[in-house]
């Protein structure tokens, strides 16, 4: 497929994280770019005041009439139900419709492709990568799944020759991928109502990983049963993270790698799990040929992800973090960043559940990382692409939990409910609407 020929690009389900990024990507090099979403949000308002068309009605009446032409990309994201009239409408018509991995497959062939892989930390990892090659002038574009702080996008550069992505698992996307050098995260067993357990992921990451030739270019936490080069904090490892301390909010540290040690390197997102994920980004970043100092500068300028701890309120009375966190893996992260920082400080933390199948599959692990807050308030399931399943509720959830301080709450009474609380530090958490509630709820701690 040749994207040269294409003049327009449509999305059914525009307001993805990693759907909009490929919107501005197409907007970039200068197609006409429209779509669907399901529900407006902060994201697709932002792609309406840069130009796009966008309607919240599944009719095909409100598909613009030059869309209607043979020049047309129709890329569609996974979530879509296969009853989406606008999607059959374009399949009926024997249109180009691809997903978005398949797209991001014919972006990234005939570029050198950076592929970041894992259940956790594709976000940060990628993020991390795109800021230190951008900043050392490379030219590349970064398709990312987060709002990067430094750039307020989830799109950086607008490069040709280069490009990052992160490989999602969902659906063995990332078998689409061409990756050069590439990375794997973790190998947690995730999307169950894909793969039915958790051996068959892990095949479906080693099947991603004989994709990159040369394994010096393949990197992975020591530990993970993948041949590859090794990243370790404080272990013997390919590139070592040690000398670990925190300075003025920021982790200082050395590493070291097969031909140098760097020293002193400043990192500001907090977390063993995100020192991991920049110790990842500059292996990828050194193989590559990223001097030393642009690594060094870069990974001390970076600024975060939005929803990923990030910070709302960062007072000496109250502390607002916000996290994506949907796994139990990534609330545990979350807990022992929040312990770090903060040790001895009472802690409260509102979950939203996201999807029935993941909340079923993994209730046990859920309740005990939750447990480890002293005080957690739960939310409804999100159920995102999914109908109820029978019996999986957070009233359910909320029974396994040992700790004894827990409430199941509704979202309106949940601002009231925060307000009236003693906590010191407070945690959102959760990868459904719940981000919608974020600027509400900072609004009312203020």
């Amino acid at each position: 497929m040749n994207l040269s020929q294409i003049h327009n690009v449509y999305f059914i389900g525009i307001g993805g994280i990693g759907m909009s990024a490929l919107a501005r990507y197409f907007q970039n090099i200068g197609k006409n770019v429209s779509g669907y979403d399901k529900t407006p949000t902060m994201l697709t308002d932002e792609l309406i005041a840069a130009g796009m068309s966008i309607h919240f009605e599944d009719n095909i009446n409100l598909i613009p009439a030059d869309y209607y032409a043979e020049n047309t990309l129709v890329i569609v994201t996974p979530a879509v139900p296969i009853s989406h009239s606008e999607w059959n409408y374009f399949l009926e018509r024997n249109y180009t419709v691809k997903k978005r991995a398949e797209v991001l497959g014919i972006i990234t062939k005939d570029t050198f492709c950076f592929a970041v892989a894992g259940t956790h930390g594709k976000t940060t990892t990628s993020s991390i990568l795109g800021h230190i090659l951008y900043q050392s002038g490379a030219d590349v574009t970064a398709f990312l799944g987060g709002i990067v702080e430094n750039y307020h996008s989830n799109l950086i550069g607008n490069g040709k020759t280069v490009t990052v992505v992160e490989a999602d698992e969902f659906d063995r996307s990332f078998l689409h991928l061409h990756p050069d050098i590439a990375c794997v995260t973790s190998m947690d067993a995730d999307h169950l109502d894909i793969y039915g357990d958790k051996s068959a992921i892990e095949d479906s990451f080693r099947e991603f990983a004989a994709k990159v030739e040369n394994k010096n270019n393949l990197f992975v936490p020591k530990g993970l049963p993948l041949e590859g080069l090794t990243t370790g904090i404080e272990q013997e490892s390919t590139y070592k993270a040690f000398n670990i301390r925190i300075e003025n909010g920021f982790y200082v540290f050395d590493v070291q790698t097969p031909s140098e040690t760097m020293y002193n390197l400043q990192f500001g997102l907090p977390g063993r799990h995100n020192l991991m994920n920049a110790l990842m980004a500059l292996a990828m970043a050194k193989t590559y040929g990223t001097p030393t100092e642009s690594i060094a500068k870069a990974l001390a300028s970076f600024k975060g992800i939005q929803r990923r701890f990030s910070y709302q309120i960062k007072s000496e009375k109250l502390v607002y973090i916000d996290d994506y966190a949907h796994h139990p893996t990534e609330i545990n992260a979350v807990h022992q960043a929040v312990r770090e920082l903060y040790p001895n400080k009472k802690v409260l933390a509102v979950f939203q559940p996201h999807l029935f199948s993941r909340t079923k599959d993994f209730a046990d692990d859920f309740a005990k990382s939750l447990s480890q807050f002293d005080e957690i308030l739960l939310l409804d399931i999100y159920p995102a692409r999914e109908l109820p399943m029978e019996g999986i509720t957070s009233e359910w959830l909320l029974a396994k939990m040992e700790n004894p301080n827990k409430k199941l709450i509704s979202k309106t009474d949940l601002i009231p409910t925060i307000l009236a609380n003693d906590a010191e530090i407070i945690v959102t958490i959760g990868a459904g609407d719940i981000g919608e509630l974020v600027p509400k709820i900072k609004q009312a701690l203020l």
